[in-house]
């Protein structure tokens, strides 16, 4: 059975915004600073009370437990693992390995399953209930190609009979609250989320989390908040929105849009994992905190790199962290090239000191980080700097 899910409900809605859904542009959320609002502060999980409404959405290969562990120091209350395929045969590769380690993990611990079956679900659930997962997270929401091939994922909208299957079965299988994640529906034609729910709440999940896009729109066209705030409407337990939520201005507008509970940030906190203390104070304050300092990023930017080498050692570590540190750096003044040289170096040490050099190089143009357009070219100091 799982446990209760309960949100801290905040006293104001705001709904006489519209949000347009296909053709029509969507509806531009309100950017001017407001008065102190109460928005929630805890969210209590069965047993866990998380302290504040704002989740790190999944990523394959980007939610391990170093970029969990930092964003929950950077003000995520709560952060979902990499999703963990419940085909048995699979738990002891590296990789899966990986993504089920939450050792020294600050709780509560969620863990996302993903499949087709039933009983592996059920199985995978258990398997890692046993191993520290204090919530599990099942995976419907997920549009990639090699994931809906085999029927898992998104894929599953298409079949309500087995959702149900699979929610009956997981749920049932734990003693730790359940959670679902799921997209507005198959395709445009076809959005059931409303439908898949109530059947969740039946259930007994906890929490439904709401991707406003459908399988087949993927990460294409404009979010349908519309959809997630029927969702919001149609059931009591809490409603997690989803999609495109990218800066303090647009959490806010989005909560009061749909009603929402909380809301899930992806893409949006890679290279910024920042944006959750930025969204938490705009949410308490109604006012953008400046713009880190810095000093302070460079100092946290080492730091992801040592938890990186220390959770996969130095080979592993240097490589997959490539694509952190071109994020990180990709909106800031020569960030392009100093990705294209960082693609060239094979040892942590190297690593480190081509971080340490472009910081130090930021840190003379300014104390605050200043991004640039998009199609900027290089500033000219990097450009020396790189070619030095």
């Amino acid at each position: 059975m799982s446990c209760c899910l309960v949100f801290v409900e905040r006293n104001e809605r705001n709904d006489k915004t519209t949000n347009a859904l296909t053709a029509a542009d969507q509806t531009q959320y309100n950017s001017r600073p407001l008065a102190r609002r109460c928005f929630p502060l805890e969210v209590q999980i069965g047993p866990d009370l998380v302290e504040n409404n704002l989740v790190v959405a999944p990523m394959a290969g980007v939610t391990d437990r170093p970029f969990r562990q930092l964003c929950k120091r950077l003000g995520a209350g709560l952060a979902v693992s990499e999703m963990i395929g419940s085909n048995p045969k699979l738990r002891e590769t590296d990789k899966s390995k990986a993504r089920m380690n939450h050792e020294g993990e600050v709780e509560p611990i969620v863990a996302q399953i993903a499949g087709a079956d039933p009983s592996l679900l059920a199985e995978a659930a258990r398997y890692n209930a046993d191993r520290g997962a204090q919530i599990i997270d099942i995976n419907m929401g997920c549009p990639a190609k090699k994931v809906c091939n085999v029927a898992a994922g998104s894929a599953l909208l298409q079949d309500e009979p087995l959702v149900a299957a699979i929610l009956d079965a997981v749920v049932a299988a734990v003693n730790v609250p359940v959670t679902l994640k799921i997209r507005t529906g198959w395709n445009i034609e076809n959005r059931n989320a409303v439908r898949i729910a109530r059947m969740a709440e039946a259930a007994g999940i906890a929490a439904v989390s709401v991707h406003g896009r459908t399988r087949q729109c993927a990460f294409v066209g404009a979010v349908d908040y519309d959809t997630v705030r029927d969702v919001k409407q149609a059931v009591a337990i809490p409603v997690i929105a989803n999609g495109d939520i990218d800066g303090p201005e647009k959490a806010r507008w989005v909560l009061d849009h749909t009603g929402a509970d909380a809301v899930m940030i992806g893409r949006a906190a890679q290279g910024r994992p920042w944006i959750f203390r930025e969204v938490r104070h705009f949410l308490d304050a109604g006012r953008r905190l400046p713009a880190p300092e810095v000093t302070e990023i460079r100092q946290l930017v080492l730091e992801h790199l040592a938890d990186h080498y220390a959770f996969y050692g130095e080979i592993a570590g240097v490589r997959i962290a490539r694509k952190h540190l071109g994020w990180y750096t990709g909106d800031l003044p020569g960030g392009e090239a100093f990705r294209g040289q960082m693609n060239r170096l094979e040892s942590a040490v190297e690593q480190i000191s081509a971080v340490e050099g472009y910081f130090e190089k930021l840190a003379a143009h300014g104390d605050r980080l200043v991004y640039r357009p998009k199609n900027a070219s290089a500033a000219p100091w990097v450009q020396e700097a790189l070619a030095a």
